[in-house]
């Protein structure tokens, strides 16, 4: 395995909302001259190597993702991170190294080296007919960067990221790497174990608390996915009105009694609300997305004078909203809002990859992300425009996404149909606060929900204790009983410390 020593001491995410002090940046990669297996296997030993040389020299390690996190989760402060972006192979499946007892489509089965991007296996997939099953609204980040940190989706009636992963390769010390999967549902032979050379441990509380890890389980080399077959996402954009029957479909997901959605009582499999507290007499911004069959004869999605595609959430315009004076927040938010947000009557067609492609970031953003049941939501947006009329004026918007039910063990999806609220701002202290008052008022109200682990948050060992309850537990048991000591020390950093997970 290719091993670059940067010499570079300090780090920026690529929000550039923080910077961290490391010891070095480490740039790994395939070596050329092996084929893709032989490649594979031998970063795996290269990778053994960098836990052996951490050890020896009691320097803590942190595999990097995209850098797309806002919090620490990906960084350790003196020590060393592995840029893994460019470990992207991927391989397909043969049905000799499935297991007979595997209950899914064989050849829907795809394993990917932990540094290939999401947009990366979209286009990959596509030249094969197939997709994701789902993904988050932004495709930069890697798949074990997005896996890691629980990165939700965009279908209710599917699961976040981790949700579609069937197998995990990692590496947890220098002298064991191990292939996890659930034992519940086994899906490899010992010919896909020989092909690595690997351990094959079959857990399901090991691997549905490895699923969610944030690099603290070790390295984790390769994901085995389900995929399923191309398909395209018809989609709209409608205002409407914030009333009982929006509120409704919000709390309950039941759209069998509704004709204001755009393909009447259709049950669509991607709903979300948008709300500016600044507008509501207009209505909120609703988005509806319906699966169809592919085919070829579609024009896909064009972004639109802003730049802004049908899949974008407001992450992807809010950073251009400058921090205004207090009383030019509603003027300036409409603005952005209204320019950015395009709807449409008539459909856009496209598949998963190009309805969710964005990858590019527009000025210095603040996002938070909390999750609770879908029931509470009306109450959590009311909550929402009383607080920010209280204490506001908040410089950004409220969105609600709905995604079904994690078996991630701290996966933040974690409540049967989760909504999904996310809080983007321009970077700034007022929006920071702003959110730390919201939270306080869900506590106070008794609300639970869950911190997106990649966002703005503020984790407290009894936060997590609430969230959570034994499940973090459970969790830190599973760590310790798949890392040695001197292993743990290596995969832990300060934000896992002050969390109480380490």
């Amino acid at each position: 395995m290719k091993v670059i020593k940067t010499g570079v001491s300090s780090w920026e995410n690529r929000h550039e909302t923080f910077t961290e002090q490391i010891k070095d940046l480490y740039e790994l990669g395939n070596e050329d001259n092996l084929d893709a297996l032989e490649g594979y296997n031998d970063a795996t030993k290269g990778l053994q190597n960098l836990i052996k040389e951490a050890i020896e020299t009691d320097t803590p390690l942190r595999s990097l993702g995209a850098g797309w996190s806002w919090t620490k989760i990906a960084t350790v402060k003196d020590g060393v991170m592995l840029d893994t972006k460019p470990l992207n192979t991927r391989f397909t499946v043969a049905d000799t190294a499935v297991n007979p007892a595997y209950t899914g489509n064989k050849g829907q089965l795809l394993f990917a080296q932990s540094g290939n991007g999401i947009w990366e296996l979209g286009a990959f997939l596509k030249n094969r007919g197939m997709s994701l099953k789902t993904s988050g609204a932004s495709n930069g980040q890697t798949i074990a960067g997005a896996v890691s940190t629980g990165t939700h989706g965009s279908a209710f009636d599917f699961g976040a990221t981790p949700d579609f992963v069937v197998g995990l390769h990692i590496v947890v010390s220098p002298d064991r790497h191990i292939w996890l999967e659930r034992a519940s549902a086994p899906v490899v032979a010992q010919r896909f174990m020989d092909l690595l050379q690997t351990e094959l441990v079959q857990d399901d509380e090991l691997f549905n608390a490895a699923l969610v890890s944030f690099g603290s389980f070790g390295i984790i080399h390769g994901v085995l996915m389900e995929t399923e077959p191309l398909f395209l996402l018809e989609t709209y954009v409608q205002r409407l009105p914030y009333d009982a029957e929006l509120q409704g479909m919000m709390s309950t997901l039941d759209f069998s009694d509704t004709d204001k959605l755009p393909c009447g009582n259709e049950r669509p499999c991607h709903f979300s609300v948008l709300l500016n507290p600044y507008d509501l007499d207009k209505g909120a911004f609703v988005t509806t997305m319906y699966k169809r069959p592919y085919r070829t004869n579609y024009q896909p999605p064009v972004d639109n004078a802003a730049g802004i595609g049908p899949g974008d959430d407001a992450a992807s315009f809010i950073g251009t909203i400058t921090d205004a004076v207090p009383a030019l927040v509603p003027v300036v938010v409409t603005k952005v809002l209204n320019t950015s947000m395009t709807t449409n009557t008539d459909p856009h067609f496209g598949t998963l990859g190009e309805i969710f492609s964005n990858t590019t970031l527009r000025g210095k953003l603040l996002s938070s992300a909390i999750g609770f049941p879908a029931e509470l939501s009306p109450r959590v947006a009311d909550l929402m425009l009383k607080i920010n009329k209280d204490i506001g004026p908040f410089s950004g918007v409220f969105s609600f996404r709905f995604v079904k039910q994690t078996k991630a063990t701290l996966g933040f999806t974690r409540f049967e149909h989760t909504c999904i609220m996310e809080l983007d701002a321009p970077l700034s202290d007022k929006a920071y606060n702003f959110y730390t008052q919201v939270w306080l008022m869900l506590e106070h109200e008794n609300i639970p929900f869950t911190f997106h682990w990649g966002k703005a948050n503020e984790i407290t060992p009894q936060r997590i204790q609430r969230m959570y309850g034994d499940a973090a537990t459970r969790w830190i048991n599973a760590r310790k009983t798949l890392l040695n000591a001197d292993c743990q020390k290596v995969f832990t950093n300060p934000i896992t410390q002050q969390w109480g997970l380490a």
